[in-house]
């Protein structure tokens, strides 16, 4: 029972992490209509730059600040610089969404070289913690809280406030929006800077969980992609049921089934697809 339930806290960490990523790309897809294929890289870097600040003796929740605020960053110079002058060309924005994955990862190979690299929980995360009479390492239960707040955030947000209403519309109908007096350059530009941020703090969040390699990049946006076909595009709610339904496969898959755990994600993904190609929460496209 006691590696049961481990495994089931790692799984629901590993999840909560998913979600950090995928929630972003979702997020950016919905409103910018971008397939940022350089999501996993981006998450990495967020990852490295935490682990910069950390290393330089900061403390670790300023190396998650630096991180989500220089994705932000970085997001808004990709969209200016590069995404806008080739606005609705979908397949080139993919093509340099890809170029600009390989861009990074050689990047980040560069600066912080290609060994495997790993980061200390910070206080009072790196302990056990005792729940119930069973022992759990205090950092993933710290995750699944984090993600489950910034779930809680998220849908409040975009549910509940005049930016989320924006957001909305301009997801909806771009078209519409503009016709109707809303900065939709402005919301997309923004919506675009914090998906990216998103995905750095969750890489920043995720180092002590995962070691970073410069090669994490692939394996992050494949994650994604996986999550948010699962769960529909678009749809919060979706990417968070999704990213839990694939870290619950995949971590209890690389324990019972190793051989299989990769191949079973996979089959979660083409079984919702043949039963709801829109994905569990997505819309039929032409839907309202």
């Amino acid at each position: 029972m006691q590696l049961i339930v481990l495994q089931l806290v790692s799984s629901l960490a590993f999840g909560m992490l998913l979600f950090l990523l995928s929630a972003g790309f979702s997020l950016i897809f919905g409103v910018a209509k971008v397939a940022n294929l350089a999501h996993g890289a981006l998450y990495v870097l967020g990852a490295y730059l935490g682990y910069s600040v950390v290393q330089a003796g900061g403390p670790f929740w300023l190396g998650v600040v630096v991180a989500t605020l220089g994705g932000a960053v970085l997001g808004v110079l990709a969209d200016r610089l590069l995404l806008s002058r080739i606005q609705g060309q979908n397949l080139k924005q993919v093509l340099l969404t890809l170029g600009l994955t390989f861009v990074l990862s050689d990047a980040i190979r560069h600066i912080w070289g290609a060994d495997t690299k790993s980061v200390s929980p910070p206080a009072p995360f790196d302990g056990p913690a005792t729940v119930g009479g069973l022992i759990f390492p205090s950092y993933p239960l710290m995750l699944i809280v984090l993600g489950g707040a910034v779930f809680v955030a998220m849908r409040f947000v975009l549910r509940r406030t005049q930016a989320g209403a924006m957001i909305r519309a301009v997801t909806a109908d771009p078209l519409m929006s503009g016709t109707l007096g809303l900065p939709v350059l402005r919301v997309s530009l923004l919506t675009f800077a914090a998906g990216i941020g998103l995905a750095a703090f969750g890489g920043a969040v995720g180092s002590p969980q995962l070691a970073l390699t410069p090669t994490l990049d692939s394996t992050m946006t494949l994650f994604a992609l996986i999550v948010v076909v699962i769960g529909g595009l678009g749809s919060i709610e979706g990417a968070f049921i999704a990213a839990l339904l694939v870290g619950l496969v995949n971590g209890f898959g690389a324990v019972y089934f190793p051989a299989v755990a990769q191949m079973a994600v996979f089959a979660l993904m083409i079984l919702v697809i043949a039963l709801r190609p829109q994905g569990l929460l997505g819309r039929r496209l032409g839907n309202a």
